[in-house]
């Protein structure tokens, strides 16, 4: 099956980033929890809220939001988009409060300054973009001029000490953070690397083991029966007997070469070009009077096993419609290669049908062909008249490469 390895990255990146976020608010939850705790005896015990310079019912108005944008935050967290955005407009809320205790008690030489760093870390863990991490940083400059605007411009020595060593913290805390998240992804990206090579190995180990049980057992059944078969026609006297042995043995021997066939497929060292050709050679053997036709356009390029399997059923299916229903004397079989893909033709003179009326019961040919393009990333198209014979398209991505689209089917 065709598969876009870069699209499947970026969907387990995306899981991954997702399930982290989601870990790391539900701990930023439970951290606001103890700093609730906090608050709430700053507002009740009097020692602490005189310390604080709390007065009024404004102090107990605000602690009610922060207690229900908290839980709103919390309760919203797996909502796409809607969590992400609630909690980074909550944690900027929070910086606000923070500010406003911060100034209370002493601005740049508040005891409570220190706290700001683990809302730099917060923003960073939870948003590691970079103007997510602006909030948290304007912290300083916005305590500072604060300040300043209290003590009417006065700004000493030691207030520009202590603004230049908390932003110096926070650029180590940012960058503590932004690698430890970085090597975090990486050994993320790693394992899963690892586990899907693990499964692909997996895989050709099961194929190759089933190849070989399938040589040994079915293989050698049909062999004998080939054997046996000729051994038949060489006693049989009646020539009548002898043409159903030759068709018996014929069947045996088509019934092996598609065992080998798709024992190359499963071993990945399945030959499209020649095994298109063969088909072709053998269906015109055994057609009386059928000219089939084959051509191959542009270099051979490498379509996958899935794909390569697609192609080939699509062209049995194909074949075998013109021999029971076209009525055809030519069918042309076209293989073409480009840089978007491999592209199968297959078009008969015979005398057609109305390919808009849907197929009789019982009749899935078409179907199955249509399903088997869209789980191998293509496309296939039937175009038919009345008297105006039938043309088989299917369209399959090259190995590797993105499926283009996806056709429901007819």
């Amino acid at each position: 099956m065709a598969t876009d390895p870069a699209g499947h990255q970026e969907l387990d990146d995306a899981a991954y980033a997702h399930d982290r976020f989601l870990m790391r608010a539900r701990a930023l939850f439970y951290a606001r929890l103890a700093l609730l705790t906090l608050g709430l005896g700053i507002l009740v015990i009097p020692a602490w809220k005189e310390a604080f310079g709390i007065e009024g019912p404004v102090p107990a108005v605000v602690y009610l939001v922060m207690v229900a944008y908290s839980a709103a935050s919390y309760a919203l967290l797996e909502r796409p988009y809607f969590g992400s955005g609630l909690t980074f407009l909550t944690l900027c809320l929070d910086l606000i409060v923070l500010v406003y205790l911060v100034v209370s008690t002493g601005a740049l030489q508040s005891p409570l300054l220190p706290t700001q760093l683990l809302f730099t870390m917060l923003f960073v863990m939870l948003f590691p973009k970079p103007l997510a991490v602006i909030p948290p940083l304007l912290t300083f400059p916005v305590v500072a001029k604060i300040q300043e605007l209290l003590n009417h411009g006065h700004f000493d020595s030691h207030d520009l000490l202590f603004l230049v060593w908390y932003s110096a913290i926070n650029c180590v805390v940012i960058y503590v953070v932004v690698y430890l998240n970085w090597r975090e992804e990486t050994k993320h990206r790693e394992i899963l690397r690892l586990q899907r090579s693990l499964q692909e190995l997996a895989v050709v180990e099961e194929r190759t083991r089933l190849a070989r049980e399938i040589h040994d057992g079915l293989g050698g059944t049909l062999s004998s029966l080939i054997l046996q078969a000729e051994y038949l026609q060489n006693l049989a006297h009646d020539e009548k007997l002898k043409s159903e042995i030759s068709e018996l043995k014929g069947q045996a021997e088509e019934s092996i070469d598609e065992l080998r066939r798709s024992l190359k497929m499963m071993r990945d060292d399945f030959d499209l070009v020649r095994a298109v050709g063969e088909v072709c050679a053998k269906f015109e053997g055994r057609s009386r009077g059928l000219k089939v036709r084959f051509s191959q356009e542009g270099r051979e390029r490498p379509v996958g096993s899935e794909a390569a399997l697609t192609l080939f059923r699509v062209l049995q299916e194909s074949l075998t419609n013109v021999a029971r229903h076209a009525r055809a004397a030519n069918v042309e079989v076209t293989l073409r290669f480009s840089d978007l893909g491999c592209d199968l033709s297959v078009a008969d003179d015979g005398q057609g049908f109305d390919a808009h009326q849907p197929p009789p019961p019982g009749h899935y040919g078409l179907l199955n062909m249509s399903e088997r393009a869209q789980h191998s990333g293509g496309r296939a198209q039937v175009e038919s008249a009345p008297g105006k014979g039938t043309r088989v398209e299917l369209h399959v991505p090259l190995a590797g490469s993105a499926p283009p689209f996806q056709v429901p089917a007819a």
